[in-house]
């Protein structure tokens, strides 16, 4: 079996890709700072028959984020799929007048630094076997400026310049990198699960590094 990390996990999207990947032979490793909801997705997804683990970290703290993987690899081994789908607080988003030096750094850190600790942290094994996926799920303010997200666009837009960057040098290296925008969703829309579906198609078929996706267009 293929193993997914999940990182940023939640009830959410993350639970979508997580069923999605799960029903196609892939262990799930469920990365996030809350153990308690981590150990609940757990359960539901056992109860699915798909096999599941909860690894706890805050992804501001780097250390954290090096001691989950290496759990994960110790229980699992080889990585195959990194997906990145934090969400940050609404109470840490700030519109574009309101902008400081400090919300601006907060959103780079969890957005970007947290993606990179990630991916350093499986990217020298998959370039070694020259097999794996980086995947990364963002909102839509990575690619349409938002004022209302003024401090998240500075941040999630140049994560999108290093997804970019990833899928254009790693192409002829085995490894795939991919990025999701999408704009905000009703909670328990079902839309979720369509946006897994279009996760795990982009994975398969590695013919395109983005999808920009809304309600009315999944």
């Amino acid at each position: 079996m293929k193993t997914i990390a999940i990182v940023g996990a939640g009830a959410g999207l993350g639970m979508s890709i997580a069923k999605k990947f799960g029903q196609n032979c892939f262990r799930v490793a469920l990365i996030a700072r809350n153990e308690d909801k981590l150990k609940q997705l757990v359960i539901e997804l056992e109860q699915l028959g798909i096999e599941a683990a909860p690894f706890q970290a805050d992804i501001l703290n780097k250390e954290e984020i090096e001691r989950a993987f290496a759990a994960v690899k110790e229980k699992y081994g080889f990585i195959d799929v990194l997906e990145y789908s934090p969400t940050p607080g609404f109470n840490t988003v700030a519109p574009t007048l309101d902008v400081t030096e400090e919300n601006a750094l907060y959103q780079f850190q969890f957005n970007v630094l947290g993606a990179l600790s990630s991916v350093r942290q499986v990217l020298p094994e998959m370039l070694a076997k020259q097999s794996g996926a980086l995947l990364f799920t963002t909102g839509g303010a990575a690619i349409h400026p938002v004022p209302t997200m003024g401090n998240v666009g500075i941040a999630v837009s140049g994560l999108r310049n290093y997804i970019f960057n990833l899928n254009s040098e790693l192409a002829d290296k085995g490894v795939y990198a991919g990025h999701l925008s999408i704009v905000w969703m009703q909670p328990n829309s079902g839309v979720q699960d369509k946006i897994a579906d279009i996760w795990y198609d982009m994975y398969t078929k590695r013919d395109r590094v983005e999808e920009f996706i809304t309600e009315d267009r999944v």
